[in-house]
């Protein structure tokens, strides 16, 4: 028997598929819609629907947009620079801090065997064409910080030392308004080698 009614149950096991959400974090969002008047569920299901029509993937870089091609990608003033990320919500990080005016190559993910992704899932073959292809003088590999970021950041730069480019890596370290005494090792040895010198 089902802990809670049919309808409820079946809204609780849709939420409780989208990553990071756990049972009571998906009853609680279920318990909202039920909360909701009909006209603004009816709004919410009508966005999901439209999100999913109109957002499609740029066939250059990967990242969403609602044409063939994104923002990024037919902005002509963007360096020649390529910035891999695993997915869109890193491009958005990126944007947000508006320094940054390279280009981006979505992979959609990091290689994980554990998880059954391996590099024929991801969107590698379609960033060494562009490497091939379009006039870059570096890649930055912005994987995540976790292990299978940085497997992921290995592969792709042995993929890609053969080709004449800078290929480099975010620094990770320090963040501004820590103390260095609850910093763990890890983040401690990514702060040393990543340090740069004072003018």
């Amino acid at each position: 028997m089902s802990e809670y009614i049919l309808p409820l149950e079946r809204l609780v096991e849709q939420f409780g598929k989208l990553p990071g959400v756990g049972r009571k974090t998906a009853t609680r969002y279920a318990l909202a819609i039920l909360d909701l008047d009909s006209e603004k569920a009816e709004e919410l299901a009508d966005a999901i629907i439209d999100a999913k029509r109109r957002i499609k993937r740029c066939r250059i870089c990967n990242n969403i947009c609602e044409g063939d091609l994104c923002d990024v990608c037919t902005d002509e003033n963007r360096e020649p620079i390529i910035c891999v990320v695993e997915d869109a919500r890193a491009v958005m990080s990126i944007e947000r801090v508006r320094d940054y005016h390279g280009k981006y190559h979505v992979l959609g993910g990091v290689i994980s065997p554990v998880n059954g992704v391996g590099p024929e899932q991801l969107k590698i073959k379609e960033l060494l064409a562009r490497v091939n292809n379009e006039e870059i003088k570096e890649i930055i590999i912005a994987t995540n910080p976790t292990i299978e970021g940085e497997a992921t950041a290995m592969y792709l730069t042995r993929l890609l030392k053969p080709f004449d480019v800078k290929i480099s890596r975010l620094a990770y370290g320090i963040p501004v308004g820590a103390d260095l005494e609850y910093a763990d090792e890890v983040t401690l040895f990514r702060a040393i080698d990543g340090r740069r010198e004072l003018n």
